[in-house]
């Protein structure tokens, strides 16, 4: 079976140049060792690398590390800022780049799609467009522009979604009130903000009967699902004295935790051996975060090479051949 990379991401100056034009509270600026990062404010969001916008660069990478296919993604802030034009504009660049890169590697590159969640026909009519282009999911991230997911507002591009069954990238961006909790320094909204904003959008999900209302939605969770794993018997304790007249879900958490899929990308192998002995090899996929500054790489193939043979040939790419109908 092919190895696929399931998490990994570009960007496209285009795409870079309207967020410096039109992001309203996001904004570049200089870090102390002379590279330029995105913030929101001044929170940090992302490090712009050479591979975010070279192909090329991409390709030799993943034959370097043995990576068959890679599902590409634009990640935060993503698309969310700027107004219902500019939102579709950046989609519509990101997109198309993607979409382009797939006809020039069609052995090679995958993509999620990209919409302008905040106005929700616009969004679906770019999910239309994106599918007919070669999009194999969506790529959402855990906020939309502080919205939760599960906002109702979000309910017509749901069901479009849920109608065509595709994968669903859920990833993390600043949580609302990084600022107050005192997370702009250190990358705190990184390390910690970031698994905190996967976790909230994702147990929304499960407490709210998301699943039961979307049963063909294939969410992943990113970063290993955040605290997902580690939260399980919070969860079912939670839901044990729960007031039978306000529960919304049908299964218990750790059903709905075994429904979804997770990425690999936990840094380190005994929390990887954690998520799969709640939520099964069966559900995890590999990931790089490719070309982040704190992309893993040799750590997802290190990790994954620790585990029993079958369960690394499924995290690798049985489970996305799977997922993806590859």
């Amino acid at each position: 079976m092919p190895v696929i990379d399931v998490h990994t991401h570009m960007f496209t100056t285009k795409w870079l140049e309207l967020l410096q034009r039109e992001g309203g509270i996001y904004n570049i600026q200089t870090r102390p060792d002379g590279q330029r990062e995105i913030f929101r404010g001044n929170t940090p969001v992302v490090l712009p690398q050479k591979g975010h916008f070279n192909w090329e660069l991409r390709i030799a990478h993943m034959d370097q590390a043995g990576i068959d296919i890679s599902v590409v993604s634009l990640t935060c802030p993503n698309v969310y800022w700027g107004g219902e034009e500019v939102s579709v504009q950046a989609a519509r660049e990101a997109n198309d780049n993607v979409a382009d890169a797939q006809s020039r590697y069609p052995d090679r590159i995958r993509w999620f799609a990209s919409l302008p969640w905040e106005y929700p026909q616009r969004a679906v009519e770019e999910l239309e467009r994106s599918c007919a282009k070669g999009a194999v999911g969506v790529m959402v991230l855990a906020n939309v522009a502080g919205k939760s997911l599960t906002d109702p507002m979000f309910a017509p591009v749901w069901k479009a979604i849920d109608d065509r069954k595709l994968p669903v990238l859920v990833h993390p961006t600043d949580p609302p009130g990084v600022d107050l909790m005192d997370m702009t320094k250190f990358d705190l909204s990184w390390s910690v903000g970031f698994m905190f904003d996967t976790t909230l959008a994702i147990t929304r999900m499960i407490f709210e009967g998301f699943f039961d209302q979307y049963p063909n939605l294939k969410v992943i969770a990113s970063h290993g699902g955040g605290t997902l794993p580690y939260l399980v018997g919070r969860f079912e304790k939670g839901d044990e004295v729960e007031l039978a007249q306000r529960r919304q879900m049908k299964r218990k958490p750790t059903d709905y935790l075994r429904h979804i899929y997770y990425d690999s990308i936990t840094y380190d192998l005994g929390a990887l051996q954690y998520l799969i002995s709640v939520v099964g090899a069966d559900h995890v996929m590999l990931g790089t975060d490719w070309p982040h500054w704190v992309h893993d790489t040799k750590g997802a193939f290190a990790n994954t090479a620790r585990l029993p043979r079958e369960q690394m040939t499924a995290v690798r790419g049985d489970n996305a051949m799977r997922v993806f109908g590859f």
